[in-house]
């Protein structure tokens, strides 16, 4: 009995336990398939950061802003206050993020121009960029400097469309892979295939830049089918209009985002094209884009998108990166201090159509030259020069350079009416081109000593309503004298990108030579627009050539 009992004891506990094992592996079974499809139900966050066009500009200065229609100056920018940012954001989202910068990085300040870039490369290093690309004035101080500087940031560049002229080999890797959060995120980029039109054809020597169509579509494929990317970023220094209108083109179907640069657009909620969005985060370390995507199964599921002010009073300086950035400084911060004399008018860029620095400066050169009319093709850049509560502000050598990057020679040259205004309407379709590939740069063509009226929206050749030179209608017949700058490396009779110059002369002196005399014989100079472009058909002041678009400048 008792044998009996125990044996029955021992089977019921065997089946009990057998029960029980049975109930623990259903139930282990039950959670791992909970836990999958809680897994496959999540939503992963992933923040991207875009920086743009700093051109040189490491420390916080003066930015423009529009509120209520006026201008106004905030201080803004520096790129150790940039790097608390992205650790705040990467605090916020660890694992999550992804750090971006889109070009146009190493040219635009005195420091940059009196280290040929070399500043750079320690600072960039011990900042928490992922990748980084290059811009169109990354070639500034030739091809090899250009090399030398990029590869000393210590991070991935990627570009697919610059290669080695000796070689024919891409100079850098075309894209990047990148898994995030179990996301796989893909990057292409590109630069201006124009870099050698836009900039001084000798910046570029040695370097061959391709188009996008010779291999964007390959790359899309290989991304997509190959490397199984989930979302797909193009990254591009093309400027606005060409990168909204890559937007529309069914060959980069598969691309999510277009993260632009080059044009300095402040956009704060992007762009839609009929097959991706697009970004472009502002310039000279003022701004942050930070795009997050809630992302589910592979597939962005939700999207917020901001344009952080980089307002120095709200992210202070990271202490690590600011005492690199003062120790690379300091060699040149007593030679940057120099005054050269004062404004007790702002001094800024941005406007599309005419703007008080330009202005300065080609009065400036027809001041020294005594030419009929003095051209620029001017930057969209430059920080403000804003007079304090005295009514005045110095003008420093570091402005000089913030003004006029680049320091060559003037050039003096001859055209008849008639090439001066064919060739206006050449640069006016430039800008205002109904067709976006047909635009070039972002502004009109600086000038003094002449005054223009035109209509953006006329057809091409027919924009041009007036021009008047010393107070006199433009003589087609008449040879006018023309000063501007030597662009190295273009052919002699080019002037200003002006083709057919005739009696060209290049001077012994620079630029920045002349602004230095004019501000030294001047004082203190008061710049302003004065009506000498005018666009009768658009609003006043234009700041975005971008038309049909919801976006405003601001």
């Amino acid at each position: 009995m008792k044998l009996k009992s125990k044996h029955t004891f021992l089977s019921a506990i065997s089946i009990l336990g057998l029960a029980f094992v049975t109930s623990c592996q259903s139930s282990n079974v039950q959670e791992q398939a909970e836990n999958q499809a809680t897994a496959e139900d999540k939503v992963e966050t992933i923040t991207i950061l875009q920086t743009a066009d700093i051109h040189g500009q490491l420390l916080p200065h003066k930015e423009m802003f529009i509120e209520n229609g006026e201008f106004v100056f905030k201080e803004r920018g520096g790129i150790a206050n940039i790097q608390t940012i992205f650790k705040q954001v990467k605090a916020e989202n660890p694992g999550g993020t992804v750090i971006v910068d889109g070009g146009d990085l190493i040219q635009g300040s005195a420091v940059a121009a009196l280290s040929e870039g070399a500043v750079f490369g320690p600072v960039i290093k011990a900042m928490d960029y992922d990748f980084l690309i290059p811009g169109n004035w990354e070639v500034i101080f030739g091809s090899q400097k250009m090399r030398n500087v990029l590869a000393s940031y210590g991070k991935p560049v990627v570009c697919a469309n610059i290669y080695d002229e000796a070689t024919s080999e891409m100079l850098y890797k075309p894209y990047m892979v990148k898994e995030v959060k179990g996301v796989k995120l893909g990057f292409i980029s590109y630069n201006d295939p124009e870099v050698p039109v836009r900039q001084n054809p000798a910046f570029s020597k040695g370097l061959i830049f391709k188009q996008l169509e010779d291999n964007i579509q390959p790359l899309i494929k290989e991304l997509k089918e190959e490397q199984k990317v989930d979302i797909l970023f193009l990254v591009t220094h093309l400027g606005i209009s060409k990168q909204l209108y890559l937007a529309d083109q069914e060959e980069i179907k598969g691309v999510d985002f277009i993260l632009g640069n080059d044009t300095h657009e402040r956009i704060r909620k992007p762009l839609q094209g009929k097959y991706a969005q697009v970004v472009e985060p502002g310039a000279f370390a003022s701004f942050v884009g930070r795009l997050d995507l809630d992302v589910k199964d592979g597939k962005i599921v939700d999207q917020r998108y901001e344009l952080i002010d980089v307002d120095p009073a709200k992210y202070p300086a990271d202490p690590v990166v600011q005492k690199i950035v003062d120790e690379q400084m300091a060699p040149y911060t007593e030679k940057m201090a120099r005054v050269l004399g004062y404004t007790s008018t702002p001094l800024y860029r941005y406007l599309v159509v005419e703007n008080p620095m330009d202005n300065m400066i080609t009065d400036a050169v027809r001041w020294k030259t005594g030419v009929d009319i003095a051209i620029s093709n001017g930057f969209r850049f430059g920080s403000p020069i804003v007079p304090d509560a005295s009514g005045k502000a110095a003008i420093t050598y570091s402005d000089l350079w913030n003004m006029l990057p680049v320091n060559e020679n003037v050039k003096t040259g001859k055209a008849t009416g008639k090439q001066i205004q064919d060739w206006m309407e050449k640069e006016l379709h430039n800008v205002f081109a109904e067709k976006p590939l047909e635009r070039f740069g972002g502004w009109v063509i600086r000038f003094s000593g002449m005054e223009m009226t035109f209509n953006a929206n006329a057809p091409k050749g027919q924009r041009v309503q007036s021009i008047t030179v010393g107070g006199k209608p433009l003589d087609p017949n008449k040879v006018y004298t023309m000063g501007a700058c030597l662009r190295r490396g273009e052919p002699d009779d080019m002037l200003c990108r002006m083709p057919g110059a005739t009696d060209p002369k290049v001077l012994d002196y620079t630029i920045h030579d002349v602004i230095e005399e004019y501000l030294k014989v001047h004082g203190t100079v008061a710049p302003k627009t004065d009506g000498r472009a005018r666009a009768l058909d658009l609003p006043a002041p234009v700041l975005s050539q971008l038309p049909n678009v919801d976006y405003v400048f601001r």
